[in-house]
């Protein structure tokens, strides 16, 4: 059995193809899909780890009582009703998720904006891309992403901006590799404050000072004007306002030495990324979070696109400034209104005929007519009451917020809080008065769409498992149940795919961008037949369309683009004495967002299995720091613990912390709580790459860890963080206090009694060390080390162990080592998550099979071949076992 769909994860949107052997399912790309061509990432190739029922919500709660849908659903309804007639339409809130599939956005936003009344729904793209749509509101009048993937193999520079493409997109950072195999003479600019796994591929690596791209890109489009590099004819007579832009940038003193000074770079990394991309006309500029994650994220956007439309490099193929969208159906989201300023169908809220065409359409009682909240001011609303209840749908804002801890606070003091979700605890499903319990990606069916607007067909290949439904189900029985019955009778996605293309059509006549109109009266089996096809799709596009202005016509009141005069400034909060560095949140290689779902990977979280602070060489140092130790890092919002990581890459002066551990994984390693949770005063997104911070020794007088074929909950220790093996848990652990008897101890974790005469121990109680194991006819069950300091065995080779049926003689006496004899093998960690191929694997071959290249590792090993993430690691082993 075979079933096509789309990978849940990043703005990609990859093919995938789920296939059925006997009771196992497998995951791997579609040949045939545009957007990856067979390709996944290390996560799209897990993702079969991951549709299994542990952990799942299936039954609907109140107040952690189960109940039947009936009651689950009157509940809802009834108390937003009644929140509704005391306080009014303002007092209600949803808060929702790209990772919801269009069909269930369209009918949140149609129920909370149509017929509540109120904008008072935002979802967690406001966190990721809400600049990139202003910006490009700005300038084009629409939120219109230009172009396509094709654009990346047809460019002859490609300009990644405050994007890890390698880590973040690994499908497109592939196709980019690829387009330099194949055409020599490509270039790669990477701006970025960190050197990244992405800088593997690039020509050029521009190390910037955190937040100060806008004065590189003023001093580009000044550097264009002088030399003569304006396309006269394109900005004649398809954009307006250059002359303010250029007024703006003659404020600052932008010669190459001003610029190269105050964004940190070298003179001549400046001068040559200017001529570079002066003298090449094939263009495409892409950025991401880097960008957008700023108290100037809209400037920044726009003043990347000035430089576009000064050269006229705009919808042409191999030119654009193109947006990187973080999950899988941002676009989607975007597209249904899902952000609290925008209607659906990309009609605008702050227009009143939009508004009145909308309400017409839906023939709605009432309808939003200006902003709700935005996520940051949603959830102060909620903290000061007066937003009285929320619905939270598909994310998990405890975590991904910043200064999350706030967010609880918040959710605490709420009067009435649903949360829809596939996993049973997540740091906020703890606050919810009603749970109910949503499909996960693999029982979802819908459409979703990818960074270059290409809408895809998402099938579910599982069936719901438990009491389990559909989001745009369960919003639909709520309306039902608040009065609105018939204009939510829907018995399938296909009617709210078709309805919203009818809006999309609505009284249109090419004056908006997004346009699915003739997907209007599509029957069942063709909605379930969708091809990936990018929008617009009507009457003058009926196969789609690749790439958006190309006949120089925007969206904007004149028809013309917008250059928009934008002024550098630093981000609000500077370093101090009390908080001296600053603070970098990001994504890893191989977990995704909270990691509700990539957690339950064992191949995911061999990578990184510990959050940690990637901390420069001379910072350690500095702080007093030592590389692998547990570090205490704290801001104004809060504080957590986590593993110092030495990085060369990282700057002086600044810390990078990953996004995805949460409560359910780390004991304080959420880094949310230490973000600032300052926004740019246009798009409302927050600031996640510029938050003053000080890190400290951490020093518990113990620390240890724990493999064990059963999940543990340990209570009395200061710092734990677990990750899934493939047939047991791992724990790192910290402790603040001496245990009197570890052997009491430890039985009392791992023993299932304390006479469990399989349980063998070491014990070195003047140097701190103790080791338990506990062994199972022959097999290992668990062991622990304990030691004074964090220098502690590697886990891998014992990890290793727990693959084994049966024990060695020599095995068993090398246990309590933690290390293997001299004639046995330990294979080291994973380098290679797509294909589980480990460290001294590889440097075995090379060795032995004289390899000299990645690429002929990958030839013996396979390692690298799929997503490439690993490829630099390869790198740097061959490096260091060849020479």
């Amino acid at each position: 059995m075979e079933v096509k769909s789309i990978c849940p994860y990043c703005g990609v949107g990859c093919g995938i193809i789920a296939k059925k052997s006997g009771d196992n399912w497998s995951i791997e790309g579609d040949k045939d899909h545009p957007s990856n061509y067979g390709r996944l990432c290390s996560k799209g190739a897990s993702l079969a780890e991951t549709i299994n029922l542990e952990g799942r919500l299936l039954d609907p709660s109140i107040e952690g009582n189960s109940v039947a849908w009936p009651e689950a659903i009157s509940t809802v309804a009834t108390k937003f009703n009644q929140i509704i007639k005391e306080h009014g339409p303002e007092s209600v809130a949803f808060y929702v998720s790209g990772q919801l599939l269009t069909e269930d956005y369209y009918v949140a936003n149609k129920l909370m904006k149509g017929y509540i009344g109120t904008a008072n729904i935002d979802t967690n793209s406001r966190l990721c891309m809400s600049s990139t749509v202003a910006g490009y509101k700005r300038a084009f009048g629409s939120d219109t992403v230009p172009c396509c993937y094709e654009d990346l193999e047809r460019a002859k520079l490609i300009v990644l901006i405050g994007s890890n493409t390698a880590w973040c997109h690994p499908v497109l950072y592939q196709r980019i590799v690829q387009s330099k195999k194949d055409n020599p003479d490509l270039m790669v600019v990477v701006i970025d404050p960190r050197k990244t796994t992405t800088c593997n591929v690039a020509d050029l690596f521009l190390p910037i000072k955190p937040g100060t791209d806008v004065m590189l890109f003023n001093g580009l489009l000044n550097f264009l004007h002088s030399h003569g590099e304006t396309n006269t004819l394109f900005v004649d007579n398809y954009t307006e306002g250059l002359k303010l832009s250029l007024d703006q940038v003659a404020q600052s003193d932008l010669s190459l030495d001003k610029v190269a000074e105050y964004c940190g770079l070298a003179f001549e990394d400046v001068e040559s990324f200017y001529r570079l991309f002066a003298r090449t006309e094939r263009v495409v500029s892409v950025f991401s979070q880097g960008v957008n994650q700023s108290t100037s994220g809209v400037d920044k956007v726009n003043s990347i696109i000035n430089c576009h439309l000064i050269t006229g490099r705009i919808g042409r193929p191999g030119m654009g400034p193109f947006s990187f969208t973080g999950q899988t159906n941002a676009m989607g989201g975007r597209e249904v209104g899902g952000l609290s300023n925008a209607l659906t169908a990309h009609l605008e809220l702050d227009k009143p005929s939009d508004v009145d065409k909308v309400q017409r359409f839906w023939q709605s009682p009432v309808i939003a007519d200006k902003a709700g909240l935005k996520a940051i001011d949603l959830f102060q609303a909620i903290y000061d009451k007066k937003v009285k209840a929320v619905w939270i749908m598909c994310t998990n804002p405890v975590v991904s917020f910043p200064d999350a801890d706030f967010v609880k606070k918040a959710l605490d003091k709420c009067d009435f809080v649903v949360v829809s979700d596939c996993m049973e605890n997540t740091d906020t499903t703890e606050f919810a008065n009603v749970l109910l319990p949503a499909l996960p990606w693999a029982e979802k069916d819908g459409t979703t769409t990818s960074s270059e607007r290409r809408i895809s067909r998402q099938h579910a290949f599982l069936p719901a498992a438990g009491q389990a439904k559909a989001d745009w189900w369960i919003i639909s029985e709520v309306a039902k149940v608040m009065g609105f019955s018939q204009d939510f009778k829907y018995e399938s996605q296909r009617d709210i795919f078709s309805e919203f293309a009818a809006l999309s059509g609505f009284e249109n006549q090419n004056s908006r961008d997004f346009d699915i109109s003739r997907y209007t009266e599509l029957s069942r089996e063709q909605y379930d037949n969708l091809t990936p096809i990018q929008w617009p799709i009507n009457e003058d596009n009926p196969q789609g369309k690749s790439r958006m202005f190309t006949d120089g016509k925007f969206f904007t009141a004149s028809g013309k683009a917008q250059f928009i005069a934008v002024e550098p400034r630093l981000p609000q909060n500077s370093v101090s004495e009390e908080y001296p560095l600053i603070l970098n949140t990001g994504r890893v290689r191989d977990q995704w967002h909270t990691m509700t779902r990539t957690g339950k990977s064992p191949r995911l979280a061999e990578h990184s299995p510990e959050p940690y602070a990637e901390i420069h060489p001379d910072d350690l140092k500095k702080f007093n720091l030592i590389d692998k130790s547990l570090v205490n890092v704290s801001s104004k919002w809060g504080e957590i613990i986590v593993r110092a990581n030495k990085s060369d890459s990282q700057q002086r002066g600044s810390v990078f912390i990953p996004i995805h551990w949460n409560d359910q994984f780390a004991m304080k390693g959420r880094v949310g709580t230490l973000v600032n949770p300052v926004t740019d005063n246009i798009s409302g997104q927050p600031e996640f790459k510029h938050t003053p911070v000080t890190v400290e020794k951490y020093e518990p007088v113990w620390h240890g860890f724990v493999l064990s074929r059963r999940e543990i909950e340990f209570n009395n220790v200061s710092y734990w963080v677990k990750a899934h093996g493939a047939s047991f848990s791992r724990y790192e652990l910290a402790g603040e206090q001496l245990v009197a008897d570890w052997t009491d101890w430890s039985r009392s974790y791992l023993c299932a009694s304390e006479d469990d005469v399989n349980w063998v121990e070491y014990l070195d109680e003047s140097a701190g060390h103790y080791r338990g194991v506990r062994l199972i006819e022959n097999r290992l069950e668990s062991c622990i080390f304990i030691g004074p300091t964090h220098d502690l065995p590697s886990r891998d080779w014992l990890a290793s162990l727990f693959e084994k049926d049966e024990l060695t003689d020599e095995t068993r006496i090398s246990m309590l080592r933690g290390k293997p004899s001299a004639t046995q093998k330990d294979q080291g960690k994973v380098i290679c998550a797509c294909f589980g191929v480990r460290e001294n694997t590889i440097v075995e071959n090379i060795q032995s099979q004289n390899l000299n290249t990645a690429e002929e590792v990958g030839k013996c090993l396979k390692a690298g071949t799929n997503c490439g993430s690993c490829v630099p690691e390869i790198k740097t082993l061959l490096t260091k076992t060849i020479h």
